[in-house]
């Protein structure tokens, strides 16, 4: 096996070893720089994506250039709506980019068909993918509809200190009021909030978690 193989092996433990060997010969491995966009809204899809190594981040665009935040994609993961996209050749409904330099894997259409019928396990893991995302959905809209502002930022850190795997987060005020729909002010007035209370540390770039966990004074 080679160091392909073995790095598929690791994030994809679930998948048959040849399987594995298909995805190291048939995808297309590519590098993503941090802050780089590679799906847009209406673009057709015509491959699976699979992430390597980094952070994808999934959000939807209005007309205005307005971001909404979906949810994230970590190393072992695949982008439920490619995988869907791809099969039934539509159109992205979504945006895609690297929130940290990323590796990615792109899987044809014509392979994703075939691991549909040839192997049981890459269905299970495409079912499973639809499952994870569906319920990090749920999450978000449960969040926008029957939560205020400031457990909203409070759990969107949470998320972010969970997927980067550290406390220490980048942060900016503006992207983070692009992604929760709100704005600069009224994020700049929570991070106050969190700051005066203990839970975290900020500068102008970083925030430093110290406990979400406790309640808002």
């Amino acid at each position: 096996m080679d160091s392909i193989e073995k790095l598929l092996s690791a994030h994809f433990p679930q998948l048959e070893p040849e399987l594995i060997a298909e995805m190291s010969e048939k995808g297309d491995f590519r590098e993503i720089k941090e802050g780089e966009p590679f799906i847009h809204s209406g673009q057709n899809i015509r491959s699976a994506i699979l992430v390597i190594e980094g952070l994808v981040k999934i959000y939807r665009e209005d007309d205005e250039g307005h971001e909404f935040f979906m949810y994230y994609l970590d190393p072992g993961k695949a982008c439920a709506l490619t995988l869907l996209c791809s099969l039934r050749q539509e159109t992205s409904a979504v945006m895609a980019k690297a929130e940290i330099n990323s590796t990615l894997l792109f899987i044809p259409l014509q392979s994703v068909d075939s691991w549909m019928r040839k192997y049981s396990s890459w269905n299970q893991f495409a079912l499973g993918s639809y499952r994870e995302r569906f319920e990090e959905l749920l999450q978000t809209i449960d969040h926008i509809a029957f939560r205020n502002m400031d457990a909203r930022l409070v759990f969107y850190l949470k998320r972010q200190q969970e997927k980067m795997g550290t406390d220490s987060i980048p942060f900016s005020f503006t992207q983070v009021a692009q992604d929760l729909n709100s704005s600069r002010e009224v994020i700049s007035r929570l991070m106050k909030k969190l700051s005066e209370n203990g839970l975290i540390r900020y500068t102008r770039n970083m925030v430093e978690v110290i406990d979400l966990n406790r309640n808002l004074v």
